[in-house]
């Protein structure tokens, strides 16, 4: 029986923040109106107001805007492929795993852009879980269109959201920032609702914390295996509770780059610019379990690794990594946790990935 991999698409795979690209591309100002949504999505996962409420929604927030602005299924598929940009080896460590075992992908990105990922890096579209959205169901008319453009430059135009670090609830904001977050709730759940696109929001279900979670247990299901047999690999808050449901059911729950939910919830840290020390890990735990990859990330340096059960292909491929840019790979524990989330939250700042460049 084989063990089972599983990774978050935007991070351990790819540098892109499709979402946020996409409404800088087709809204004018798009790069502050999704700013503000994004700020707004944490407002309320974080000082929860709306029983309703999915985190990490900002995705399915800004998607009549981006219908305003006559984005359609086509255009973003195009623009996705077009703008690709994948973390350094992950190309190559996408397409080694599912030899040695069955390989998914989890993504709360659009389906148009886990659609053309996959077509780059040759992984079966089959195998993955995203955020499904038809643009081309919803048609808008010139006034609707009007109204929802002159809502966007309203959100482009306000205020940052100041998050206090000792706020519990919301009325520990400042009154004009609550005064922001109150006329945001009225312009999607009011006025937005007035549009023909208002069902936009009940259609699309972002595959966010939960959906990753269940996708985690129908795989795990559907293949009869058992959780210690199952690899997460996440980077943040949407992969939080698929992290602690494979950590806790006794498998392997990675952070590559994450930020600080992620590495909170993580048995192992992986600080790195290139994909090779996913690869590494990754194939020792899919051959030889979770003992032997406890061993190789103990002593992660070249020569104890020399010395290990891992692939010497992969190891070719990890030694490439110049000294001055060595991967750093950390047990997470209640005495280093807050030290190495905080280390991985300025080192994800750092990386940059590698632009996908078409030829012919």
């Amino acid at each position: 029986m084989k063990r089972v991999f599983v990774s978050d698409c935007e991070g351990p795979i790819a540098k892109n923040d499709i979402a946020f690209e996409l409404a800088a591309h087709f809204v004018p100002g798009g790069d502050r109106v999704f700013d503000m949504i994004r700020k707004y999505d944490y407002v309320h996962a974080n000082f929860p107001k709306r029983r309703d409420y999915t985190v990490g929604s900002a995705p399915k927030l800004v998607l009549p805007f981006l219908l305003a602005f006559d984005a359609d299924n086509k255009a973003v598929e195009e623009f996705s492929a077009a703008n690709l940009v994948l973390l350094k080896g992950s190309k190559a460590t996408m397409k080694y795993v599912p030899l040695i075992s069955e390989a998914f992908i989890v993504s709360t990105s659009y389906e148009h852009y886990v659609r053309a990922l996959c077509n780059e890096i040759g992984f079966s579209l089959e195998n993955t879980c995203s955020t499904r959205v038809n643009l081309d169901e919803y048609e808008l008319t010139t006034k609707e269109k009007t109204k929802l453009k002159s809502l966007a430059w309203e959100i482009g135009g306000m205020p940052p959201i100041f998050i206090p670090s000792n706020a519990r609830v919301l009325r520990d904001f400042s009154s004009r920032d609550q005064e922001t977050i109150s006329r945001l709730d009225k312009i999607f759940w009011k006025e937005i609702a007035g549009t023909r696109c208002k069902r936009i929001f009940s259609d699309v279900q972002i595959a966010g914390g939960t959906e990753k979670a269940n996708a985690v247990l129908e795989v795990a299901a559907n293949l009869s295996s058992p959780l210690t047999d199952v690899m997460y690999v996440g980077d943040d808050a949407t992969d939080v509770e698929a992290m602690k449901f494979v950590r806790d059911g006794g498998g392997l729950a990675v952070s590559v780059n994450g930020d600080g939910a992620a590495v909170r919830n993580a048995e192992l840290a992986i600080l790195s610019d290139d994909s090779a020390p996913v690869s590494v890990l990754a194939d020792v735990f899919l051959r030889l379990g979770r003992a032997e990859v406890t061993n190789v990330a103990t002593n992660f340096d070249r020569d104890a690794l020399w010395r290990s059960t891992a692939e010497p292909i992969l190891l070719d491929r990890l030694f490439e990594i110049q000294p001055e840019n060595w991967p750093k790979v950390k047990f997470v524990s209640e005495w280093n946790m807050e030290a190495v989330a905080n280390e991985s939250e300025q080192f994800r700042k750092t990386v940059h990935g590698e632009p996908i460049v078409k030829r012919g």
